[in-house]
């Protein structure tokens, strides 16, 4: 009886090693399906609204697999992340421009201001200007040449 046990428990240790090792050319146990599916977010862009719409996780035994939904996450939150960054160096950049053009706008106008005084100096200067009193035009003969006419005239 005690050789019967032997050799039954040589027959059942060969016949399990042979099962895990191996037989032939194709493997015993199945390859394991992966934990997780692939990313259902596009790797090679930034992630649209309409990507984020179509974005479904495959369910598990007890609702969906914390490892996906968390990935899934923590990538949307950096793209977030990302574009508010641009946007308020865009808004930065863009306050600055406008700040430099308000300054070289009030630039323009003082130096047109300062011309048109210069220019308005110049004349009173002039002999026979208006401080003179003499050759001040009447309102009608500061009319001629301008290219406008007062009621009543013909151009």
């Amino acid at each position: 009886m005690f050789l019967f046990l032997v050799v039954a428990l040589a027959v059942v240790v060969t016949a399990t090693t042979l099962a895990v090792v191996g037989g032939g050319d194709r493997p015993v146990l199945p390859d394991a399906p992966p934990d997780r599916l692939h990313d259902p977010l596009p790797p090679h862009r930034a992630a649209t609204a309409g990507d984020v719409e179509s974005l479904r996780f495959p369910p598990a035994l007890r609702g969906y697999r914390m490892g996906d939904v968390d990935d899934a996450l923590t990538r949307l939150a950096h793209e977030l992340a990302v574009r508010d960054e641009r946007i308020a160096s865009l808004e930065s950049a863009l306050d600055t421009v406008r700040a430099d053009a308000a300054r070289a706008t009030l630039l323009a106008v003082r130096a047109d201001e300062e011309e048109r005084g210069g220019e308005r100096e110049a004349k009173e200067r002039e002999p026979g200007g208006p401080q003179d009193g003499a050759g001040a035009a009447g309102p009608d003969e500061r009319r001629e040449g301008h290219g406008w006419a007062g009621p009543g005239e013909a151009r």
